[in-house]
C-alpha cells in the first residue's frame, strides 16, 4: 500500500558525480523550505513597510496605528500560500512535470514526493497569517468605532466624520455612531466573508488531523471539500475594500502641510478636503491560475473514473493479502508508480492509493492490498464470498502516477528496502528487470540492485518468493549471479508457521 510502510533508498555511484553534487541532493529539501520561508517574509516585511510608511496612508495609520500594516501584512502572505495551496494535490500536474518536462533536473523531480507534506506546511502558513490578519482587523474595528464616537484627538474625528456631506469620500467604513463593530463585521462584504472563511478553515484544518481522517474519512472528505466555500470568499472578501488609503486631488492635499490644520479644510486653497479609496482587490489575481489547473485536475480526474476497469485475476494471498490483475483501456504505466482505487459498493467517496506490483511489460496492472483498516477489509471481505471465476465487484482507478522509483534504473547502483506490504513498488521494478533480460540485448544502465526486505511473518515472503528465485535463475545463467542480492528479515517468529522461505531467504 502506498505510501505507508515502505522506504526507497537510491545510492547512486557515478563516476562523475562530486561531493557538491551529493551534498546539494541532501540540502535540496531543506533549500526549498528556504526558499519559501524567504519569500513568506520578504512579503510581510515588503508590505509591513509599506503601510507603515507610505504616503498614501498617513490620515488611515492615525486612526488605526501599526494594526495597518500588522493586518495588511499577513494578507499579502496570505495571497502567496492559497496561490501555491492547490498545485500539491494536483496529482497529474505532479505526474506530468515528473515524467515529460526534462527541464526538471532528478533532484528537483525527487521534491516531487514531498507534496503532501508543503501542503501541510503551507496550510500551517495560512493558518497562522490567517490569526495575525484577524487579530489585527478586529483591533481596527474597534479604533474604527471609538474614533467614531470620538474617543480620540480631533484629527481622528474629523477623519471619521469625511463622508457625511454630499459629493466627499470616507476614510472609516463605520458610517453612523450606532453601528458596532459586530454589526460592521457581520454586515460588510470584507467582514462577512472573513468569518465564512475562517470557519471554513477551521473545520478543514480540525478534520485533517489523522485520527479523524483514518476513522472517519467522509467527515475529512467531506469537510475538506469545504475549500471551495474558503476560495469563493477569499475571491470576494477583497471586494469589500474596508481598509483605505488617500488618492491624488486637484489641488492636492499634503498630509505634511494640512495634518495641523484640519478645521479649515476646504476653507483653505492649500489644504482641499482628502479623498479616499480602497484598494484595487487582488486576491483573485493570486489564486486564478491555480484555481483553473485544479478545475482540470479534477475533470481529468472524473473522466478516468468513468472508464470500465476490468479484472484479469484476483488471488487471495497468505496472510490476508489480496491480489487484483485488472485491465483498462489505454492504460500505461512506469515501474514503482500507484493507483487510486475507488470501490463504490464499499464507499463513493473514499479514494485508496496502492502501488502497483505489475511490470510496464505486462498487458495488464495488478496491486496486492493487505487488510488493514475497514475498507481494505471489507473489499477482501467482498471479494471472498465472490462465486468462483467470478468478476470483483466494480472498481473506478485514477492513475497511474509517478514516484521516486521511476528513477531506478537511472543508476548503476540501487538498494531497495521495503517493510512487509510496502515491498510492491520492488516487485514492479524486479518484473521489469525480469522482462529485460528476456531479451536478447537488454539496456540496462543498472549494473547492481541490493534488496532488502523486512517481514514480521513468514508468510508474507511467499508473495514474491517465486519471483525471487526466477529473477535469481535467469541472472545465473547469463553469468549475472551478482546483479541482484537479496536478504529478507523476519522481526516476527511463530514455530506453527514453519519455514516458508523455501531456501530463498540468505
Amino acid at each position: 500500500m502506498f505510501p505507508g510502510s515502505w522506504c526507497l533508498i537510491l545510492g547512486t555511484f557515478l563516476p562523475y558525480q562530486t561531493w557538491w553534487s551529493r551534498v546539494f541532493k541532501c540540502q535540496s529539501e531543506r533549500i526549498n523550505i528556504v526558499v519559501w520561508m524567504a519569500i513568506n517574509i520578504f512579503l510581510f516585511v515588503w508590505f509591513y513597510f509599506l503601510y507603515d510608511v507610505g504616503e498614501r496612508f498617513v490620515y488611515t495609520r492615525h486612526i488605526l496605528g501599526s494594526a495597518l500594516s500588522w493586518a495588511r501584512a499577513p494578507a499579502a502572505v496570505l495571497n502567496f500560500n492559497c496561490m501555491l495551496i492547490l498545485l500539491p494535490v494536483c496529482r497529474n500536474l505532479l505526474s506530468l512535470i515528473r515524467g515529460s518536462f526534462m527541464c526538471c533536473g532528478r533532484t528537483i523531480r525527487k521534491q516531487l514526493d514531498k507534496n503532501l507534506k508543503f501542503h501541510k506546511l503551507v496550510a500551517y502558513m495560512i493558518a497562522l497569517m490567517t490569526v495575525v490578519h484577524i487579530i489585527a482587523h478586529l483591533v481596527n474595528a474597534e479604533r474604527y468605532y471609538d474614533s467614531r464616537q470620538g474617543d480620540y484627538d480631533e484629527l481622528s474625528t474629523i477623519l471619521s466624520k469625511l463622508g457625511d456631506t454630499p459629493n466627499s469620500s470616507y476614510l472609516n467604513p463605520i458610517r453612523s455612531t450606532s453601528t458596532t463593530p459586530t454589526l460592521l463585521v457581520f454586515t460588510s462584504i470584507a467582514g462577512l466573508t472573513g468569518v465564512v472563511i475562517t470557519l471554513a478553515l477551521i473545520l478543514m484544518i480540525t478534520s485533517s488531523m489523522e485520527v479523524i481522517r483514518r476513522s472517519y474519512f467522509e467527515v475529512f472528505w467531506f469537510t475538506h471539500h469545504l475549500f471551495i466555500v474558503f476560495f469563493a470568499g477569499l475571491v470576494f472578501h477583497g471586494a469589500g475594500r474596508i481598509v483605505r488609503g488617500q488618492i491624488a486631488t486637484d489641488p492636492p492635499h499634503d498630509p505634511e502641510d494640512c495634518e495641523d490644520k484640519a478645521d479649515d479644510w476646504g476653507v483653505d486653497v492649500d489644504c482641499p478636503i482628502p479623498e479616499f479609496a480602497g484598494g484595487f482587490p487582488q486576491t483573485w489575481m493570486w489564486v486564478i491560475g491555480p484555481m483553473i489547473i485544479y478545475v482540470c485536475e479534477r475533470l481529468l480526474r472524473f473522466f478516468r473514473c468513468l472508464q470500465t476497469v476490468r479484472y484479469r485475476k484476483i488471488v487471495i494471498r497468505p496472510s490476508k493479502v489480496l491480489e487484483l490483475q485488472l485491465m483498462r483501456n489505454g492504460f500505461k504505466m512506469d515501474v514503482g508508480q500507484y493507483i487510486f482505487l475507488n470501490c463504490p459498493a464499499i464507499s463513493q467517496l473514499e479514494w485508496h492509493p496502492f502501488t502497483m506490483t505489475s511490470a510496464p511489460e505486462e498487458d495488464f496492472f495488478s496491486v496486492h492490498i493487505r487488510s488493514v483498516g475497514d475498507w481494505t477489509q471489507k473489499l477482501i471481505s467482498i471479494v471472498e464470498q465472490l462465486p468462483e471465476g467470478s468478476q470483483g465487484p466494480k472498481l473506478s482507478v485514477d492513475g497511474p502516477f509517478g514516484t521516486a522509483s521511476e528513477d531506478v534504473f537511472d543508476y548503476e547502483v540501487a538498494m531497495l528496502v521495503g517493510a512487509g506490504i510496502g515491498v510492491t513498488p520492488f516487485a514492479s521494478i524486479l518484473k521489469s528487470i525480469w522482462y529485460k533480460f528476456k531479451e536478447s540485448n537488454p539496456k540496462l544502465h543498472t549494473r547492481k540492485i541490493y534488496f532488502y526486505w523486512l517481514c514480521r511473518e513468514t508468510h508474507a515472503f511467499e508473495w514474491f518468493a517465486d519471483l525471487l528465485q526466477v529473477l535469481e535463475r535467469e541472472m545465473e545463467e547469463r553469468g549475472l549471479g551478482d546483479f541482484l542480492t537479496y536478504k529478507l528479515f523476519l522481526t516476527g517468529w511463530d514455530q506453527s508457521q514453519g519455514d516458508t522461505c523455501n531456501g530463498s531467504c540468505r
